[in-house]
């Protein structure tokens, strides 16, 4: 008996070692990327320019409420847009053929193989004032209309470059329901609205969850795509930030108490989700 416990224990140690080994990579990677920064971040955050600890970093952020609630506001605004587009979408490309999903999946993935900045940069290049839908507007009698330098522009640019990332956590989620629930559910007298309403979404919810997040977090700190598909009032979080660093008397203590503070509602944002997400354990019949 004690053989076989001192064989276990021997066996137990080989392959926590093992585990050990196999993560120390992601941790030290984790250690230099995530952990080290982030303390950087946290630093700058609560000095001054002279290294003197303060918190007037902190209290002056007021100053900026407006910036920090405009790009709350635009990143909701995106998020949601997003949402109404990607789920009754993959909803019918579910029921699609096999070769005909794999073949939409291709499709949406295709912009993501794309770098951000260019994917903007050529989406102004469409809208701006002579370029091609605007050429078409004029070619049909419609007449120019500005569809650049304003808030419409930058959501509808934020919600061209992550609708595919609201898309595919819902399609996975909804792609593998059981069949034989909706055909319940069907059975006992639900309609088509019932039947979404009842069983799919409960049950999608986790990829919900997945999507809003995915479109979220990118949304709230984007800069780039505000920066120029947006006008003068279009300011947002992430174009502050970069302001503040690369000015002329470059400003860290700010910029790095603004991206405290966009952590800080990036990390409760998640949170609230993924609590609200665990509670329906994948998703419960609503009655």
């Amino acid at each position: 008996m004690s053989g076989t416990y001192q064989g276990k224990a021997g066996k137990t140690r080989r392959t926590s070692l093992g585990t050990a080994i196999l993560n120390a990579p992601y941790l030290l990677w984790a250690a230099l990327f995530i952990i080290i920064p982030m303390f950087i971040v946290v630093y700058y955050a609560f000095t001054n320019k002279d290294g003197a600890f303060t918190f007037d970093n902190i209290k002056h952020l007021a100053d900026y409420s407006g910036v920090m609630l405009r790009s709350l506001l635009y990143s909701l605004a995106a998020t949601a847009i997003c949402f109404l587009i990607a789920y009754p979408f993959a909803y019918v490309v579910c029921k699609w053929r096999p070769s005909s999903q794999k073949m939409a999946n291709m499709f949406i993935m295709l912009p993501m193989w794309i770098n951000l900045l260019i994917r903007t940069y050529c989406l102004t290049t469409l809208m701006d004032g002579n370029g091609l839908v605007n050429q078409l507007f004029v070619f049909i009698g419609i007449g120019r209309i500005p569809l650049m330098n304003n808030t419409g522009a930058v959501i509808f640019g934020m919600v061209y470059n992550y609708l595919p990332y609201m898309i595919l956590p819902i399609y996975n989620v909804m792609s593998r329901l059981d069949k034989s629930v909706m055909e319940a559910a069907e059975d006992l007298g639900c309609n088509a609205f019932q039947r979404v309403r009842r069983v799919v979404f409960p049950l999608t919810l986790p990829g919900i969850i997945s999507g809003i997040i995915m479109v979220f977090v990118p949304s709230v700190s984007t800069f780039y795509i505000s920066a120029k598909m947006g006008g003068p009032g279009d300011f947002m979080i992430g174009d502050l930030i970069e302001s503040q660093i690369h000015s002329q008397n470059s400003n860290l203590p700010t910029a790095a108490a603004l991206s405290l503070v966009l952590m800080a509602v990036i990390l409760v944002s998640m949170l609230i989700l993924n609590r609200f997400s665990d509670d329906e354990e994948g998703g419960s019949m609503l009655v």
